[in-house]
């Protein structure tokens, strides 16, 4: 049976697993401020400067690790939004069944093929042509930060919304899946069972979206626990082993350092509006053209038309 990983929930390894950032800022801050409190050209203000959002996204390959995920699809996508003047974070998840025609095929199919005709780079040109945004960057990962990150976190509360057991000895590693109903704390591995179940959901992958979506909210409002200071030297470690990214270091580290205003009740996620169905013998996921268009405008296109300078007065108005 064809293995179906779902390998990241944790846009918010990316958004703090560089709070290290964020401390030494504060350190370096407290310094300056110490040494000369009129000197406000510091490389840290320098840095504060620029860009107020980022809009990414996440992709969780269906692959045993990063080195060998070239040619597989994806198995999660997720758009991002990060706002670090507000603290506001958008979370649009896309099912990964998602029917389109990617650009430069002939035949429309499922989104989630993007990746293994062209790897993160021509994922984020389907999904930029999808939504009718420009997007650029992506956070590529694979499943296991889920099992380190998690027991990083010494555990994720959340409520297993069925007993859930199965087993796939063919996969690579071999899958068991034994969770009881209810609410509970997962440990890494736990967690990793929690996310690659999938039979038991009555509407399927948005069950399953629904359940990512859970665990991820749970595992930030962890992550932004103070007591998680102690844990950075890991975090570090486990992001620079399982994360792909092409957002330049500079520029996460600007988020970092305000990582002191992301919050879980600034946290907005939903999915793609549409409905599954049957074309043929193959389950596809519709998206809803007008009101995927309007979800979109709001959360990722929206803010932009009140920016106020002058400069942008002809562009503040979303066609």
């Amino acid at each position: 049976m064809k293995r179906r990983f779902l390998k990241t929930f944790l846009i918010s390894l990316v958004l703090f697993s560089v709070l290290w950032t964020g401390i030494i800022y504060r350190t370096l801050s407290k310094a300056d401020s110490v040494d000369d409190e009129d000197d406000k050209d510091t490389l840290i203000d320098r840095l504060l400067d620029g860009t107020k959002d980022i809009t990414f996204l996440v992709l969780g390959v269906d692959a045993k690790d990063l080195d060998n995920s070239q040619g597989t699809r994806s198995d999660t996508m997720m758009l991002c939004r990060v706002d670090r003047s507000t603290g506001d974070i958008s979370i649009l998840s896309i099912p990964r069944d998602t029917k389109m025609q990617l650009p430069g095929r002939v035949n429309e199919e499922k989104i989630n093929h993007a990746h293994a005709h062209g790897g993160p780079e021509y994922s984020v040109m389907a999904v930029g042509e999808l939504l009718g945004i420009d997007l650029e960057y992506y956070v590529k990962v694979d499943y296991n930060i889920v099992r380190e990150y998690v027991d990083i976190l010494d555990g994720v509360e959340v409520d297993v919304p069925m007993d859930m057991q199965y087993k796939d000895l063919a996969a690579d590693p071999p899958l068991y899946i034994d969770l009881r109903q209810g609410y509970q704390t997962l440990d890494g591995d736990q967690a990793l069972q929690f996310l690659r179940f999938r039979k038991g959901y009555i509407d399927q992958d948005l069950g399953r979206i629904r359940a990512q979506q859970q665990f991820m909210k749970a595992a930030i409002e962890k992550t932004l626990r103070p007591a998680n200071v102690i844990n950075i030297p890991k975090m570090m470690k486990s992001y620079y082993n399982n994360v792909d990214t092409n957002i330049p270091l500079d520029l996460i580290t600007r988020f970092a350092m305000n990582a002191g205003r992301f919050d879980s009740e600034r946290l907005e996620m939903t999915t793609l509006p549409g409905q599954d169905r049957y074309i043929g013998n193959v389950s596809y996921f519709i998206a809803d053209e007008e009101e995927s268009r309007r979800l979109v405008e709001r959360m990722f296109l929206d803010y932009r038309a009140v920016e106020s300078t002058d400069e942008y007065d002809e562009h503040n108005e979303i066609n």
